[in-house]
């Protein structure tokens, strides 16, 4: 990127499944955020999947959704479905939702 560039905002819904719940998915996923300065939140859903909703700089939002295709340890991830959406900007901090 060239100096005065701004980077490109883009905003993920992304629903993972396999053995996601259970091992501290959430939390992991909130500290991958969290260092890459990237917003908005992630929850358990009631099939058993995880979804999280991320937005920021693109190449920080694609290594968030890079490093969900693994998760923590314990975790087996068996699918990830990424939706691309209108950046909003709605978000300041990233969150878990109970």
């Amino acid at each position: 990127m060239n100096k005065g560039q701004k980077a490109q905002k883009v905003r993920a819904r992304v629903i993972i499944g396999g053995r996601v719940q259970g091992v501290f998915f959430r939390y992991s996923t909130q500290e991958v955020a969290n260092r890459l300065l990237v917003f908005g939140w992630v929850k358990n859903r009631w099939d058993g999947k995880v979804e999280a909703v991320l937005e920021g700089e693109r190449e920080r939002v694609e290594e968030v959704i890079e490093w969900c295709h693994k998760g923590p340890p314990g975790a087996h991830v068996q699918s990830i479905d990424t939706q691309w959406e209108e950046y909003l900007g709605e978000f300041d901090h990233f969150s878990i939702i109970y």
